[in-house]
């Protein structure tokens, strides 16, 4: 109790001789030192159990234990998830998309710990994703308990879960403007002279802390020993081609698989699948094990003979065609290796699968056109890199990300044009077949997805509970037009739903089509509703987003229109002018102080 006191206290000082935006700047600073610590946490850990698992492995024969590791891995992290934290922390970025799509910004305290633990289980074991999501998720949970402890507005929340997804990317990956590039693009913070100083200091302040601890170089280790040329600009075009229809196949195919997961329903089928799949996988292909950073080492410095080490096929690591066939097959099945580690389990993001499908596929472009006798040479080194960029900027339809990310990832500065070239190929490439990006589709398919589009985002934050009406008096079809006169004497409105004995919606009745006949007594007993009811113009669903219930208003020019539950049966109306108030009212409160 004494310290709450002094705790409140402290507010109260606080309100009184700091204001409000001085001290958003000291918690995006504090922000940026907690993510940085959660990032070295969570490195060091995946690379203890690595080392630990895999350390005296065989280099040049196979080792059966990639066939158990994963499969320790995933049910480790999956009874903790489920039997300790007791809550979903998959696709940490879609949650922080989510939080600031309905602008909550609230994410619960056990994410702050619960992600580290799971990921570097799942990762240290061999799941084949990245750390970078769950520890995105883990900096947003930090600012946004952070911002709640100290009591801070709902706007000042969403901002610094910004700071703390962004403070994660920096410290993880030692890329401060990555960091802030990251959550303008992906997380689809709108960018304002009060936002770019927080982000800034929090992306800063993480990434000075992993030099400190970590050292200056950059993560990956990256000398540029053949200087690109103009007259290879077009290569790096189809190299944007190529990585937009590989972004493309990851994306889909994760989608897909994921979606055949969860109609298993059952953990235990969902973990025996995807345990078989994953151990499988990585024993025929070890570089799938864990993050993959050592095989984009290799590329990077063109090291691939040792590609195939740890493998069944080490006897092919000096062959032409045994390593293009080996990366071609890694890139063909990494998404299942990923969908597989998550959907079994596993904790982990698709960071590092970009990265690391990127880096495959500019290698494998380069390497395989070099084999041509006809076609200009170009560096395998340079375009592994160029790779890297141009999934990323697919994947996560975000190409400065892109651009900048693997420029201080890899020092690689002097390669900005053709990683901006190759990064909005891929986007360009991508975007023509799937508009959203891989975290952004699952909000929305559902409608629950923020926008810099001011309209789409206020028909996102508005409810649709709130804008049905259910004031209009029901009619049966078996009624006469006596009993409908009684019906319309007690109503206000003009509309009256016909529905049967289960609720179900059959029509409509409106008064103007009755208004001849309904001043006629001689006809009350000759006429039923079931004659001179008529179908609604559209019926919407329950749970239909906003969005796409003010499509069907247009595309049926109609005012008024019925909803209904998913089997059918009556449970209101939308009017056009409902909604227009509630847009109003959503507009003044959110969006007034933009």
């Amino acid at each position: 109790m004494a310290k709450e006191g002094l705790f409140y206290k402290f507010l109260l000082w606080r309100d009184k001789y700091i204001k409000e935006k001085h001290f958003i700047l000291v918690v995006s600073f504090l922000v940026g030192i907690c993510t940085a610590a959660s990032a070295i946490i969570l490195k060091q850990l995946i690379h203890l159990i690595q080392h630990l698992l895999t350390g005296n492995f065989n280099e040049s024969g196979v080792n059966y234990l990639y066939l158990l590791y994963p499969v320790i891995g995933i049910l480790l992290a999956g009874l903790f998830v489920k039997y300790i934290v007791r809550d979903d922390i998959s696709h940490g970025v879609t949650k922080i998309l989510y939080a600031i799509s309905q602008r909550k910004s609230r994410i619960k305290p056990h994410n702050v710990w619960s992600s580290i633990v799971a990921s570097s289980v799942t990762i240290g074991f061999g799941g084949s994703v990245g750390a970078e999501a769950p520890i995105v998720l883990t900096g947003a949970a930090i600012g946004s308990n952070l911002g709640r402890l100290f009591r801070m507005e709902q706007k000042t929340l969403m901002l610094l879960v910004g700071c703390g997804a962004a403070g994660a990317i920096a410290g993880i990956f030692k890329a401060p403007i990555a960091g802030l590039v990251f959550v303008i693009e992906v997380l689809l913070l709108d960018l304002t002279m009060t936002s770019v100083l927080p982000l800034l200091i929090s992306s800063v302040t993480a990434a000075t802390v992993s030099y400190v601890f970590t050292g200056t170089e950059a993560m990956f280790k990256f000398s540029q020993t053949e200087v690109f040329e103009i007259e290879r600009i077009p290569y790096v075009l189809l190299l944007g081609v190529f990585c937009g229809l590989a972004s493309l196949y990851f994306t889909r195919v994760m989608n897909r698989v994921e979606g055949m997961y969860r109609r298993l329903g059952v953990y235990w089928k969902k973990f025996l699948l995807g345990g078989v799949m994953l151990s499988i996988l990585i024993f025929l292909f070890p570089p799938l094990y864990g993050e993959g950073y050592d095989t984009i080492g290799s590329l990077l410095n063109g090291q691939f003979s040792h590609i195939m080490d740890k493998s069944l096929f080490y006897d092919l690591n000096d062959t032409y065609w045994g390593i293009l066939v080996f990366l071609f097959l890694i890139l063909l099945t990494k998404v299942f290796a990923s969908s597989a580690t998550n959907a079994g389990g596993g904790c982990g993001g698709i960071f590092a699968p970009s990265l690391y499908l990127g880096c495959i596929s500019g290698f494998l472009f380069a390497h395989a056109s070099n084999y041509f006798p006809f076609t200009m040479y170009i560096s395998e080194k340079n375009f592994a890199l160029l790779g890297m960029a141009g999934i990323m900027s697919g994947v996560m339809h975000a190409p400065l990300t892109g651009v900048f990310l693997i420029a201080e990832l890899t020092g690689g500065y002097d390669l900005f044009l053709p990683l901006m070239i190759v990064s909005i190929s891929s986007y360009i490439t991508i975007l023509m077949f799937e508009p959203h990006s891989i975290y952004s589709m699952r909000l929305a398919q559902k409608g629950e997805l923020l926008t810099h589009h001011k309209d789409r985002a206020v028909l996102t934050l508005l409810n649709t509970d709130s804008v049905i009406e259910k004031d209009f008096q029901t009619v049966a079809p078996e009624m006469s037009l006596g009993d409908m006169v009684k019906v319309i004497a007690k109503s206000g409105r003009n509309t009256f739903p016909v529905i049967d004995g289960k609720g179900v919606l059959l029509g409509i009745v409106m008064l103007d089509n009755i208004r001849n006949i309904m001043f006629r007594p001689e006809l009350y007993n000759r006429f039923h509703v079931s004659k001179f009811m008529v179908s609604a113009p559209a019926k919407i669903k329950i749970g239909t987003p906003m969005e796409q219930i003010m499509g069907i208003f247009d595309d049926t020019k109609a005012w008024n229109l019925p909803v209904v539950d998913e089997e059918g049966r009556y449970v209101g109306f939308m009017s056009k002018s409902k909604i227009f108030n509630s847009y109003r009212e959503v507009l003044v409160e959110n969006f007034s102080g933009d």
